[in-house]
């Protein structure tokens, strides 16, 4: 069994997306290529945004820190700490309204 902190991944990773030009940092907390599951923590500083791009499977995004908005077509979700946001199986972008850290869970296509 494996036992992470995502709160102190949410600061670590906040802390070195303000200090990337992109505003972005990402880990891999659970799976990857090789399994059908994936989580992966983001963290974005305020204003960055995740260009809109093909929903890779069954995904939710899950907010630890700060505030985001989902969008797919005309279509918008807002999201704050707590708030489990189900990404539809469309073209879909994420923004960060606030410094922002999610964990972004997807099943992916068989």
């Amino acid at each position: 069994m494996q036992k992470l902190s995502l709160d102190a991944l949410a600061r670590e990773h906040l802390e070195r997306a303000a200090a990337t030009p992109g505003g972005r940092s990402a880990t891999t907390v659970f799976g990857g290529h090789e399994h059908t599951l994936r989580q992966t923590l983001l963290a974005l500083t305020a204003g960055t945004n995740l260009a809109e791009h093909d929903s890779p499977g069954e995904a939710t995004l899950l907010v630890l820190r700060g505030r985001v908005r989902l969008s797919s077509g005309d279509t918008e979700w807002e999201g704050r700490s707590g708030d489990l946001l189900v990404i539809p199986p469309a073209r879909h972008g994420l923004q960060a309204l606030e410094d922002a850290a999610v964990v972004l869970t997807v099943a992916k296509r068989a």
